[in-house]
């Protein structure tokens, strides 16, 4: 699979949250600010790249009937990894995300690609697949924060963007974290129907 498509997919058509809305437990409970967001996006990143890689490497040692378990098992040293380093050099912000670092062990998306690609290809595609999906991933959360922590407290990364009297707090809630996260699945839905409709007419 070539470079290109993996990124295109990762990014856009299969995006982890807006289009295949996996993960959304740590997609609606961490994105209430751009810096939680953005911490969680590259954990999975840095997880998802290098469990795929190991498992990749070992897909011909491991049988089937014990795949799955193999799999979490990596997942689970890789975010055990990530929390102790979060927690070491990055302590506020690891106090931020809370148990929802941990949880990401049985991340929907972290399984469905270590099993469904990596298990199947070699090192480097699973590794580029890692990095694309976890991109999508991290772009994703990214997004979802910036918005919510926008409309929410009217800052940017800490930054005094809005009035605090245009503030709507009800946006660091679980119902605008749906509200958002709804609105811009379906916006992304609707960009993806139109630059297919304008390929089908050049035909």
């Amino acid at each position: 699979m070539k470079l290109g498509k993996q990124l295109k997919e990762g990014l856009i058509t299969e995006n982890p949250v807006l289009a295949e809305m996996l993960g959304l437990c740590s997609a609606l409970a961490v994105t209430t600010s751009v810096r939680n967001g953005l911490g969680m996006g590259l954990a999975v990143l840095a997880v998802l790249t290098a469990s795929n890689i190991v498992l990749s490497a070992t897909r011909k040692l491991v049988t089937d009937r014990l795949r799955t378990a193999v799999s979490l098992l990596v997942i689970v040293c890789f975010v055990s990894c990530a929390d102790l380093l979060m927690q070491a050099f990055a302590p506020a912000l690891s106090d931020s995300l809370g148990i929802y670092l941990p949880l990401t062990a049985v991340n929907c998306l972290l399984l469905s690609r270590t099993e469904g690609f990596a298990g199947k290809n070699g090192v480097l595609p699973s590794a580029a697949d890692g990095i694309c999906r976890g991109l999508g991933y991290a772009g994703a959360l990214l997004l979802v924060s910036a918005v919510r922590e926008l409309l929410g407290a009217g800052t940017l990364n800490g930054i005094r963007i809005l009035p605090q009297r245009f503030a709507a707090e009800a946006m660091a809630t679980p119902v605008g974290g749906f509200l958002v996260l709804g609105c811009l699945a379906a916006a992304l839905r609707w960009g993806i129907f139109k630059s297919e409709n304008r390929k089908e007419r050049r035909k």
